[in-house]
């Protein structure tokens, strides 16, 4: 490192807070030495060299510190993170400090090669790599235990001694982004390549994907409109539009990979390397070496962890799932019991009760996920995953099992057991529109009016405030650190998953459901955008090469269509009446159309690539480039060693 600091070396003049830390108020001032010394630190002693600087105002509240780093600093870090930059020839190519003159856009007085996105990403991935040392205990608080190898910033979480970190945001980028994104009215695309530098890439392909898959629905709707309202009970039409719901799921999620390597190569990320990820902050064991990278990094027992995983993880999971069935049964005894109510009655009111004992379980239907959703996460917690992307997957599929149990086993009873079409509608029209309207409201409308009113407040309250520090620095710490978090793209996924599953497994049954898919994402565009800029702090960036294990979910649920979709129209008066003598006949040509389907869908994602043809040429281009620097690397030690 050509440039160091001295202990709390913060007020130079260029210094620009990117990242706000908050302590709980009353940390002993030992325990706040100590940690801002970690900080400050060298590399070398363990430190994260990163500048900090108290934020000090007229009542003397010293819990908040801000967070930034020298431009020298930032560029090592972005070669330590494995950041992607556009070189000068319009290739793109991962960062290093020592090839830095050869990328676009770079000059040494230039502090805005990197976003400021970019900027915050790689302190907190330093800030995240704090690990102890030598320390047994976090100094004022012999009770926070700590040992080699834990994270710092984590245990600090923990005991409740940090309260929160969060990125700054950059008001006139953000006042800019709103304006471009939702702040009027249109029809034309979101602006994703400034939604990516000011948000990160995880963001901006979650909002992607949401702009595609609605796009994509489209066709879905306009077809099944006319099919609702005039011949969705004639069978040769049904069977048409079953067909094409199936081809049109595999195509879509085919499109939608070759979509998203186009922009992550054009923002980097599609080059980085997996060999980048370090152990996640939750991360704990002991301190060893990484035979990998040589680094020190805590081990733990991959035995003790699957032991975590099938001796407890499992076994509550499938009690939950027990559950989930035992509440479904109660939701078909309050039909029973509605329908009983209106064949006594028949009166308007009556008809309205049908409705109720839908409506009931679809609100308790996500209450159980939310609370569901919090067990799953302190249970993959506390299976102790060393990567983000592993703890993330295990997360991912708990949440799906569940989910998919707990919104879709009705269905499938009420088709398959019970084969009430009728009721199968009724119920799906329910579900899916009762679903939407409360994920907007819980999701969006409350939060918004809720910040709204606390915005107002805090204002009133720093109007009196007077400090010697930027008042409209201090007013916007005071207004961000009491915004809501944004705890990542995951709710949002599995929200256009489940959606999905309405759209795609009973499709034939209720063409209505891709018209209020659409109807509901686009509103979901822009209360989303006006969370992520209004509602919400400014989350980390994190870097991404595609929607990770939600592609897979995506496709496992577009095969799970094709079985449910040829049941359905096997099941069909039509159907069935080609088959008056033999059932077996009937089951036997219903399994051979759908291998046949099936067939269909894997021969498509055969052929269609993930990645464009120009996208491969470029990629296989610098592969060959690093193998010929690195036989040109290897001929030069050779030569050196003989001449010795």
């Amino acid at each position: 490192m050509a440039e160091s600091w001295s202990f709390l070396d913060t007020f130079e003049p260029n210094f620009r807070p990117l990242v706000v830390i908050e302590l709980a108020k009353g940390t002993k001032e030992e325990t706040i030495d100590w940690f801002t010394k970690r900080i400050v630190d060298k590399k070398a002693n363990g430190g994260a060299q990163l500048l900090v600087k108290p934020l000090v105002t007229e009542n003397g509240n010293e819990n908040i510190y801000l967070v930034g780093a020298s431009h020298l600093r930032l560029l090592l870090g972005a070669e330590t993170v494995g950041l992607v930059k556009e070189c000068n020839d319009n290739s793109m190519r991962t960062f290093t400090y020592s090839s830095r003159k050869t990328f676009k856009d770079f000059a040494d007085d230039n502090h805005n090669f990197l976003t400021m996105a970019e900027g915050q990403y790689i302190i907190k991935h330093e800030l995240e790599n704090l690990r102890a040392k030598d320390e047994k205990m976090i100094p004022g608080y012999p009770q926070a235990k700590l040992y080699p190898g834990k994270s710092i910033v984590r245990r600090l979480l923990t005991s409740g001694i940090l309260v929160q970190i969060f990125p700054l945001h950059d008001r006139e980028e953000l006042k800019k982004l709103r304006h471009s994104w939702y702040g009027q009215v249109k029809v034309g695309y979101q602006p994703l390549d400034e939604i990516r530098c000011y948000f990160g890439e995880t963001v901006a392909l979650y909002f992607g994907f949401l702009e595609y898959f609605t796009f994509a629905l489209i066709p879905m709707a306009v077809i099944g409109i006319p099919y609702y309202v005039f011949a969705w009970e004639d069978y040769d039409k049904y069977v048409m539009f079953a067909t094409f719901n199936l081809l049109w799921s595999t195509v879509i999620l085919e499109v939608w990979k070759r979509i998203c390597a186009i922009m992550t190569y054009r923002w980097g990320t599609l080059l980085m390397k997996r060999q980048f990820e370090e152990p996640r902050p939750g991360f704990h064991g002991v301190l060893g070496i990484n035979p990998v990278t040589g680094r020190e990094e805590p081990v733990y027992s991959s035995i003790k962890r699957q032991m975590r995983i099938y001796l407890v993880s499992l076994p509550f999971v499938c009690l939950c799932l027990y559950f989930s069935l035992y509440v479904m049964m109660i939701y078909f005894d309050l039909e029973q019991w509605a329908l009983d109510y209106h064949e006594e009655n028949e009166s308007n009111f009556s008809s309205l009760m049908l409705f109720v004992p839908s409506i009931i379980y679809a609100v308790v239907i996500e209450i159980m996920n939310r609370i569901y959703r919090y067990a799953a996460e302190f249970l993959t917690s506390w299976e102790n995953h060393r990567l983000e992307s592993s703890y993330q997957n295990h997360l991912v599929l708990k949440v799906l099992v569940f989910n998919f149990l707990n919104c879709f086993a009705s269905l499938f009873y009420i088709a398959f057991v019970l084969f009430d079409m009728k009721l199968l509608r009724q119920s799906l029209a329910t579900l899916l529109i009762t679903s939407q309207i409360l994920n907007q409201f819980a999701e969006s409308l409350l939060p918004y009016w809720l910040q709204k009113r606390h915005k107002k407040r805090m204002k009133k309250r720093m109007s009196s405030l007077k400090t010697d520090a930027d008042l409209s620095l201090v007013e916007q710490i005071n207004l961000e650190k009491e915004m809501g978090t944004y705890f990542g793209t995951f709710d949002d996924y599995l929200e256009l998953f489940l959606q999905f599953g309405y759209v795609s497994l009973f499709s034939c049954v209720y063409p209505l459901a891709a018209v209020f898919a659409v109807l509901n994402n686009i509103t979901e565009i822009y209360s989303d955008a006006l969370k992520m800029c209004r509602v919400y702090k400014r989350p980390f960036a994190e870097p991404t090469a595609n929607i990770g294990v939600w592609q897979l979910a995506f496709e496992t649920m577009s095969v799970i269509s094709v079985v449910t979709n040829c049941i359905l129209i096997g099941m069909s008066p039509q159907v069935n009446a080609l088959f008056p003598d033999s059932k077996m006949d009937l089951i036997l040509t219903v399994a051979l159309v759908e291998h046949l389907l099936l067939a269909i869908k894997f021969i498509m994602a055969f052929v269609i690539p993930d990645k464009p043809r120009d996208i491969q040429i470029k990629l296989a281009k610098l592969e060959f480039e690093s193998l010929e620097a690195l036989k040109q690397q290897v001929r030069a030690t050779d030569m050196y060693n003989s001449e010795k």
